[in-house]
């Protein structure tokens, strides 16, 4: 039995001081697969480092943060589709997406970029790896628009109603990262999650942010994973043996290409 971590910055200077030590106890927990998404231009070294470390259990992606959208869009954009061409090994556009909790400045940068990178998912048959922050509305009228059966991926950091999960849902091959929010004790994900089925999901942990209970306030990281799959296995009583089978056929669908080697 082993897990799969969707979604963690590895490369972050949060883990500057031990990372090494860090992905070793994620390794000792069972956490044998771990994504990382991109954020901007000046995240791609570091990812890279990570990944030429532990080239076949810390698995790349390609994007542009929607935080890191600003007045020179096009030419961080532009950065971002370098990288994507460099032949290095990326198994997503991600993460990418639209925040409007911090700052509505750029919000038309936003959905431009967020368009864009959609676009360059569909031409390499990628997967798209969400961020949704006080945006559904505006991501999910895009993604009704440009939908199609190629396009896949995963809203990350799932925290919406049952209603809105089911519109993602209706998208076809979509599903819900879910992470530590799940196990916040006033957050009510866990009463959305108990009317979905564990083939929608897939795990994630988000490190160095959004720790799970026991660990809420601290820098939170992969080997963390194993607490929000035992939440999933209290919610939706099942065994963990059933939450990692499943989260990982979950995972080999949407991240197909790093499967077919």
């Amino acid at each position: 039995m082993y897990f799969t971590d969707t979604h963690s910055h590895l490369y972050s200077d949060a883990f500057d001081e031990d990372r090494d030590e860090m992905i070793q106890r994620a390794f000792h927990s069972k956490v044998e697969m771990i994504y990382m998404p991109n954020i901007d231009s000046t995240s791609i070294d570091g990812m890279k480092a990570v990944h030429k470390a532990y080239p076949e259990n810390c698995l790349m992606m390609m994007g542009l943060h929607p935080c890191s959208v600003k007045e020179d869009v096009e030419e961080e954009l532009g950065k971002i589709k370098n990288a994507l061409e460099d032949g290095s090994e990326y198994y997503a556009i991600g993460e990418i997406g639209i925040d409007l909790y911090w700052d509505k400045t750029h919000i038309k940068e936003q959905e431009y970029a967020f368009r864009e990178q959609i676009k360059w998912a569909k031409e390499k048959d990628l997967p798209i790896v969400i961020h949704c922050r006080e945006s559904f509305d505006e991501i999910l009228s895009i993604l009704d628009e440009v939908n199609e059966d190629s396009l896949r991926g995963i809203f990350h950091c799932f925290t919406g109603t049952i209603e809105q999960a089911k519109h993602i849902l209706s998208f076809g091959d979509f599903k819900l990262g879910i992470g530590g929010v799940v196990t916040f004790k006033n957050s009510g994900l866990d009463k959305v999650v108990e009317q979905l089925r564990m083939e929608d999901l897939v795990l994630e942990t988000d490190s160095p942010y959004l720790s799970p209970v026991p660990y809420r306030g601290k820098r939170n990281e992969s080997s963390y994973l194993i607490e929000v799959a035992s939440k999933l296995s209290s919610v939706l009583d099942i065994s963990m043996e059933e939450i990692a089978h499943i989260s990982n056929a979950n995972a080999e669908m949407i991240f197909s290409k790093a499967y077919s080697k």
